[in-house]
Protein backbone atom coordinates (compact mmCIF):
# COMPACT_ATOMS: atom_id res chain seq x y z
CA UNK A 1 0.00 0.00 0.00
CA UNK A 2 2.65 2.50 -0.68
CA UNK A 3 0.44 4.87 -2.70
CA UNK A 4 -2.24 4.39 -0.23
CA UNK A 5 -4.38 1.96 -1.99
CA UNK A 6 -4.53 -1.77 -2.97
CA UNK A 7 -6.87 -3.40 -5.68
CA UNK A 8 -8.18 -6.46 -3.36
CA UNK A 9 -10.11 -8.79 -5.26
CA UNK A 10 -13.55 -9.60 -4.17
CA UNK A 11 -13.38 -6.26 -2.41
CA UNK A 12 -12.21 -3.90 -4.70
CA UNK A 13 -9.16 -0.56 -4.26
CA UNK A 14 -9.35 -0.49 -0.68
CA UNK A 15 -7.41 2.85 0.78
CA UNK A 16 -5.90 3.19 4.25
CA UNK A 17 -7.96 6.17 4.69
CA UNK A 18 -11.20 3.74 4.59
CA UNK A 19 -10.05 2.79 7.99
CA UNK A 20 -7.75 -0.56 6.93
CA UNK A 21 -4.62 -1.24 8.61
CA UNK A 22 -1.95 -2.71 6.87
CA UNK A 23 -0.52 -5.54 8.29
CA UNK A 24 3.02 -7.37 7.69
CA UNK A 25 1.11 -10.77 8.21
CA UNK A 26 -1.95 -12.86 9.21
CA UNK A 27 -2.17 -12.46 13.30
CA UNK A 28 -2.16 -16.16 13.47
CA UNK A 29 0.83 -16.39 11.81
CA UNK A 30 -0.44 -18.62 8.92
CA UNK A 31 -0.25 -15.64 5.85
CA UNK A 32 2.87 -13.45 5.45
CA UNK A 33 3.08 -10.70 2.96
CA UNK A 34 5.13 -11.96 0.31
CA UNK A 35 5.10 -15.41 0.86
CA UNK A 36 3.28 -18.02 -1.44
CA UNK A 37 1.66 -15.37 -3.07
CA UNK A 38 0.44 -12.98 -0.42
CA UNK A 39 0.39 -9.32 -1.66
CA UNK A 40 -1.28 -7.81 1.30
CA UNK A 41 -2.35 -8.30 4.58
CA UNK A 42 -5.32 -5.93 5.67
CA UNK A 43 -7.48 -5.31 8.82
CA UNK A 44 -10.74 -3.66 9.88
CA UNK A 45 -9.74 -0.74 12.01
CA UNK A 46 -11.50 -2.47 15.27
CA UNK A 47 -9.13 -6.10 14.25
CA UNK A 48 -12.34 -7.80 14.28
CA UNK A 49 -11.45 -9.40 10.51
CA UNK A 50 -8.30 -9.71 8.60
CA UNK A 51 -8.32 -10.26 4.64
CA UNK A 52 -5.47 -11.32 2.87
CA UNK A 53 -4.97 -10.44 -0.40
CA UNK A 54 -3.58 -13.18 -3.37
CA UNK A 55 -3.59 -12.06 -7.10
CA UNK A 56 -6.88 -13.51 -8.35
CA UNK A 57 -8.63 -14.02 -4.53
CA UNK A 58 -9.14 -13.20 -1.10
CA UNK A 59 -9.71 -14.80 2.04
CA UNK A 60 -11.37 -12.91 5.40
CA UNK A 61 -9.99 -14.21 8.40
CA UNK A 62 -12.51 -13.61 11.35
CA UNK A 63 -10.90 -13.87 14.84
CA UNK A 64 -13.03 -15.44 18.38
CA UNK A 65 -12.52 -14.25 22.05
CA UNK A 66 -13.38 -17.69 22.16
CA UNK A 67 -11.29 -19.37 20.77
CA UNK A 68 -12.36 -20.34 17.01
CA UNK A 69 -11.47 -18.21 14.10
CA UNK A 70 -12.00 -18.88 11.34
CA UNK A 71 -10.89 -18.48 7.50
CA UNK A 72 -14.20 -17.17 4.65
CA UNK A 73 -13.76 -16.83 0.90
CA UNK A 74 -14.35 -13.18 -0.14
CA UNK A 75 -16.62 -13.49 -3.16
CA UNK A 76 -17.78 -10.22 -5.59
CA UNK A 77 -20.74 -8.57 -4.78
CA UNK A 78 -23.33 -6.17 -6.97
CA UNK A 79 -26.72 -5.59 -6.61
CA UNK A 80 -28.85 -6.92 -9.53
CA UNK A 81 -32.65 -6.20 -10.22
CA UNK A 82 -35.09 -7.50 -9.80
CA UNK A 83 -33.72 -7.32 -5.59
CA UNK A 84 -35.88 -10.80 -4.06
CA UNK A 85 -34.65 -10.33 -0.75
CA UNK A 86 -33.69 -7.87 1.71
CA UNK A 87 -32.06 -9.35 4.84
CA UNK A 88 -32.53 -7.18 7.99
CA UNK A 89 -30.22 -6.65 10.97
CA UNK A 90 -32.49 -6.11 14.17
CA UNK A 91 -30.72 -4.17 16.50
CA UNK A 92 -29.57 -0.66 15.69
CA UNK A 93 -31.23 -1.32 12.04
CA UNK A 94 -34.72 -2.31 13.21
CA UNK A 95 -35.03 -1.60 16.65
CA UNK A 96 -33.04 0.95 18.67
CA UNK A 97 -31.88 -1.35 21.65
CA UNK A 98 -28.20 -1.14 21.98
CA UNK A 99 -28.47 0.94 25.10
CA UNK A 100 -30.22 -1.45 26.84
CA UNK A 101 -28.03 -4.45 26.12
CA UNK A 102 -25.10 -2.46 26.84
CA UNK A 103 -26.98 -1.42 29.94
CA UNK A 104 -27.26 -5.54 30.78
CA UNK A 105 -23.27 -6.12 30.03
CA UNK A 106 -22.78 -3.24 32.87
CA UNK A 107 -25.05 -4.69 35.28
CA UNK A 108 -23.70 -8.17 34.43
CA UNK A 109 -20.04 -6.79 35.16
CA UNK A 110 -21.08 -5.21 38.06
CA UNK A 111 -22.20 -8.25 39.39
CA UNK A 112 -18.96 -10.44 38.84
CA UNK A 113 -16.72 -7.42 40.83
CA UNK A 114 -19.69 -7.44 43.52
CA UNK A 115 -19.85 -3.22 42.83
CA UNK A 116 -23.15 -2.08 42.12
CA UNK A 117 -21.93 0.91 41.06
CA UNK A 118 -19.83 0.39 38.38
CA UNK A 119 -20.27 1.97 35.03
CA UNK A 120 -18.67 1.01 31.37
CA UNK A 121 -15.88 3.54 29.81
CA UNK A 122 -16.59 5.32 26.86
CA UNK A 123 -14.00 3.56 25.18
CA UNK A 124 -15.50 0.15 25.62
CA UNK A 125 -18.83 0.53 23.85
CA UNK A 126 -17.17 -0.72 20.76
CA UNK A 127 -16.17 -4.05 22.07
CA UNK A 128 -20.16 -4.67 24.11
CA UNK A 129 -21.92 -4.37 20.84
CA UNK A 130 -21.92 -5.91 17.41
CA UNK A 131 -20.89 -9.32 18.52
CA UNK A 132 -22.03 -12.27 20.62
CA UNK A 133 -23.13 -12.26 24.41
CA UNK A 134 -19.65 -14.33 25.43
CA UNK A 135 -17.19 -12.07 23.39
CA UNK A 136 -18.59 -9.04 25.02
CA UNK A 137 -18.63 -10.62 28.42
CA UNK A 138 -14.91 -12.06 27.72
CA UNK A 139 -13.32 -8.64 26.76
CA UNK A 140 -15.24 -7.23 29.98
CA UNK A 141 -13.68 -9.85 32.16
CA UNK A 142 -10.75 -9.39 30.31
CA UNK A 143 -10.76 -5.70 31.12
CA UNK A 144 -12.31 -5.35 34.77
CA UNK A 145 -11.88 -8.74 37.08
CA UNK A 146 -9.60 -11.01 35.38
CA UNK A 147 -9.40 -14.41 37.09
CA UNK A 148 -13.64 -14.59 36.63
CA UNK A 149 -14.79 -17.20 33.87
CA UNK A 150 -17.43 -16.39 30.66
CA UNK A 151 -19.52 -19.30 32.64
CA UNK A 152 -20.00 -17.36 35.58
CA UNK A 153 -20.45 -14.22 33.95
CA UNK A 154 -23.27 -15.60 31.64
CA UNK A 155 -24.90 -17.00 35.21
CA UNK A 156 -25.12 -13.22 35.53
CA UNK A 157 -25.85 -12.10 32.88
CA UNK A 158 -29.20 -14.50 32.16
CA UNK A 159 -30.51 -13.81 35.71
CA UNK A 160 -30.87 -9.84 34.62
CA UNK A 161 -31.97 -10.66 31.13
CA UNK A 162 -34.02 -13.23 32.31
CA UNK A 163 -36.03 -10.38 34.57
CA UNK A 164 -36.09 -7.46 32.79
CA UNK A 165 -37.58 -9.79 29.71
CA UNK A 166 -40.21 -11.02 31.47
CA UNK A 167 -41.05 -7.43 32.78
CA UNK A 168 -41.09 -6.01 29.02
CA UNK A 169 -43.52 -9.22 27.52
CA UNK A 170 -45.73 -8.54 30.97
CA UNK A 171 -45.56 -5.36 29.70
CA UNK A 172 -43.73 -3.62 32.71
CA UNK A 173 -40.84 -3.05 31.55
CA UNK A 174 -38.22 -0.35 30.95
CA UNK A 175 -40.34 2.19 29.05
CA UNK A 176 -38.95 2.95 25.51
CA UNK A 177 -36.47 0.01 26.10
CA UNK A 178 -37.04 -1.31 22.75
CA UNK A 179 -37.87 1.48 19.79
CA UNK A 180 -38.78 1.18 16.37
CA UNK A 181 -36.15 2.69 14.38
CA UNK A 182 -37.78 5.96 12.03
CA UNK A 183 -39.90 4.27 9.17
CA UNK A 184 -39.29 1.18 9.84
CA UNK A 185 -43.04 0.29 8.95
CA UNK A 186 -43.46 2.03 5.78
CA UNK A 187 -40.05 0.21 4.59
CA UNK A 188 -41.27 -2.87 5.16
CA UNK A 189 -44.91 -2.27 3.78
CA UNK A 190 -43.06 -1.08 0.44
CA UNK A 191 -41.15 -4.07 0.67
CA UNK A 192 -44.28 -6.36 1.02
CA UNK A 193 -45.99 -4.23 -1.90
CA UNK A 194 -42.75 -4.85 -4.43
CA UNK A 195 -43.14 -8.44 -3.63
CA UNK A 196 -39.42 -8.46 -2.04
CA UNK A 197 -38.84 -11.04 0.75
CA UNK A 198 -37.31 -10.42 3.85
CA UNK A 199 -35.49 -11.99 6.30
CA UNK A 200 -34.54 -10.57 9.99
CA UNK A 201 -31.11 -11.69 11.39
CA UNK A 202 -29.72 -11.03 14.44
CA UNK A 203 -26.42 -12.40 16.66
CA UNK A 204 -29.31 -12.13 19.72
CA UNK A 205 -30.15 -15.11 21.92
CA UNK A 206 -33.38 -15.52 20.77
CA UNK A 207 -34.66 -15.42 24.92
CA UNK A 208 -32.97 -11.68 24.53
CA UNK A 209 -34.40 -10.97 20.86
CA UNK A 210 -37.66 -12.22 20.52
CA UNK A 211 -38.81 -9.71 22.82
CA UNK A 212 -37.89 -7.02 21.12
CA UNK A 213 -39.68 -8.21 17.51
CA UNK A 214 -42.41 -8.18 19.65
CA UNK A 215 -42.52 -4.86 21.27
CA UNK A 216 -41.41 -3.22 18.02
CA UNK A 217 -44.29 -5.06 16.20
CA UNK A 218 -46.64 -4.30 18.95
CA UNK A 219 -45.45 -0.09 18.99
CA UNK A 220 -45.77 -0.29 15.30
CA UNK A 221 -49.47 -1.90 15.26
CA UNK A 222 -48.53 -4.59 12.81
CA UNK A 223 -49.57 -7.67 14.59
CA UNK A 224 -47.74 -11.04 15.00
CA UNK A 225 -43.79 -10.45 13.84
CA UNK A 226 -43.92 -14.25 12.52
CA UNK A 227 -46.94 -13.99 10.11
CA UNK A 228 -44.93 -11.32 8.94
CA UNK A 229 -41.09 -11.65 8.18
CA UNK A 230 -40.66 -15.00 5.88
CA UNK A 231 -37.76 -15.71 8.07
CA UNK A 232 -36.12 -15.24 11.10
CA UNK A 233 -33.04 -16.41 12.25
CA UNK A 234 -31.17 -15.59 16.04
CA UNK A 235 -28.70 -17.16 17.56
CA UNK A 236 -30.49 -20.03 19.09
CA UNK A 237 -30.72 -20.66 22.51
CA UNK A 238 -27.72 -21.05 25.27
CA UNK A 239 -26.39 -24.02 26.98
CA UNK A 240 -26.99 -24.30 30.52
CA UNK A 241 -27.50 -26.95 32.86
CA UNK A 242 -30.99 -27.35 33.84
CA UNK A 243 -32.59 -25.59 31.20
CA UNK A 244 -32.19 -27.94 28.49
CA UNK A 245 -30.45 -27.95 24.69
CA UNK A 246 -29.08 -25.24 23.77
CA UNK A 247 -28.37 -24.16 19.87
CA UNK A 248 -25.68 -22.98 18.30
CA UNK A 249 -24.47 -19.22 17.99
CA UNK A 250 -22.04 -18.05 20.72
CA UNK A 251 -19.22 -19.25 18.26
CA UNK A 252 -20.61 -18.32 15.53
CA UNK A 253 -22.27 -14.87 15.28
CA UNK A 254 -21.54 -11.79 13.38
CA UNK A 255 -18.63 -11.11 11.48
CA UNK A 256 -18.97 -14.78 10.82
CA UNK A 257 -21.25 -15.48 8.01
CA UNK A 258 -23.74 -18.40 8.76
CA UNK A 259 -26.48 -16.30 10.29
CA UNK A 260 -26.95 -14.46 7.14
CA UNK A 261 -26.13 -17.34 4.82
CA UNK A 262 -28.78 -19.46 6.80
CA UNK A 263 -31.51 -17.26 6.81
CA UNK A 264 -31.15 -16.57 2.94
CA UNK A 265 -30.61 -20.50 1.56
CA UNK A 266 -32.49 -22.55 4.10
CA UNK A 267 -35.00 -19.75 5.28
CA UNK A 268 -36.33 -18.24 2.37
CA UNK A 269 -34.92 -21.16 -0.14
CA UNK A 270 -32.81 -18.67 -2.24
CA UNK A 271 -29.74 -20.40 -4.00
CA UNK A 272 -26.24 -19.02 -4.04
CA UNK A 273 -26.42 -18.76 -7.57
CA UNK A 274 -28.75 -15.77 -7.05
CA UNK A 275 -27.33 -14.09 -4.41
CA UNK A 276 -26.52 -10.60 -6.52
CA UNK A 277 -30.33 -10.49 -6.06
CA UNK A 278 -30.22 -10.28 -2.15
CA UNK A 279 -28.89 -7.56 0.01
CA UNK A 280 -28.04 -7.11 3.67
CA UNK A 281 -28.65 -4.25 5.59
CA UNK A 282 -26.91 -3.62 9.38
CA UNK A 283 -25.64 -0.63 11.13
CA UNK A 284 -22.71 -2.46 12.78
CA UNK A 285 -19.05 -3.26 11.40
CA UNK A 286 -19.22 -6.88 12.32
CA UNK A 287 -22.93 -7.49 10.68
CA UNK A 288 -21.41 -5.78 7.23
CA UNK A 289 -18.28 -8.44 7.77
CA UNK A 290 -20.73 -11.25 8.10
CA UNK A 291 -22.97 -9.82 4.94
CA UNK A 292 -20.20 -9.71 3.20
CA UNK A 293 -18.61 -12.98 3.79
CA UNK A 294 -21.72 -14.53 3.06
CA UNK A 295 -21.63 -13.33 -0.37
CA UNK A 296 -24.16 -10.62 -1.02
CA UNK A 297 -24.11 -7.06 -0.91
CA UNK A 298 -24.39 -4.81 1.76
CA UNK A 299 -26.08 -1.91 2.41
CA UNK A 300 -24.82 0.12 5.72
CA UNK A 301 -27.07 2.62 7.63
CA UNK A 302 -25.23 5.30 10.11
CA UNK A 303 -25.79 5.77 13.50
CA UNK A 304 -23.87 2.55 14.30
CA UNK A 305 -20.36 1.21 14.45
CA UNK A 306 -19.75 1.15 10.45
CA UNK A 307 -17.02 4.13 10.31
CA UNK A 308 -15.38 3.60 13.57
CA UNK A 309 -15.21 0.02 12.93
CA UNK A 310 -13.28 0.86 9.50
CA UNK A 311 -15.87 -1.16 7.35
CA UNK A 312 -17.78 1.64 5.22
CA UNK A 313 -15.82 0.66 2.37
CA UNK A 314 -17.14 -2.96 2.77
CA UNK A 315 -20.76 -1.31 2.08
CA UNK A 316 -21.95 -1.08 -1.58
CA UNK A 317 -23.86 2.27 0.05
CA UNK A 318 -24.18 3.71 2.88
CA UNK A 319 -27.31 5.50 3.71
CA UNK A 320 -28.98 7.43 6.42
CA UNK A 321 -31.85 5.76 6.32
CA UNK A 322 -34.83 3.53 5.08
CA UNK A 323 -36.02 6.22 2.15
CA UNK A 324 -32.36 6.55 1.03
CA UNK A 325 -32.40 2.51 1.15
CA UNK A 326 -35.87 1.95 -1.02
CA UNK A 327 -34.01 4.26 -3.88
CA UNK A 328 -31.26 1.62 -4.48
CA UNK A 329 -33.27 -1.43 -4.24
CA UNK A 330 -36.39 -0.54 -5.84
Amino acid sequence: MADGSIDVPGLGELNQSDGFRPLSACSDGCFRVGHDGVRAVLATGDGKVEFIAFEDRTLGYVQSAMGYPAYYPVHPVEIRKPVQAVLMDLDGTSVRSEAFWIRIIEQTTASLLGEPGFRLQESDLPHVSGHSVSEHLQYCIDKYCPGRTVEEARGHYFEHTHREMAEILAGRGRAGAFQPSPGLKEFLLALVREGIRIGLVTSGLHEKAWPEIVSAFRALQMGDPVEFYDAVITAGFPMRKGVGPGTLGELSPKPHPWLYAEVCRVGLGIPFEQRHHVVGIEDSGAGVCAIRLAGFAAIGVSGGNIVESGTRALCSHFCRGFNDILKIIL
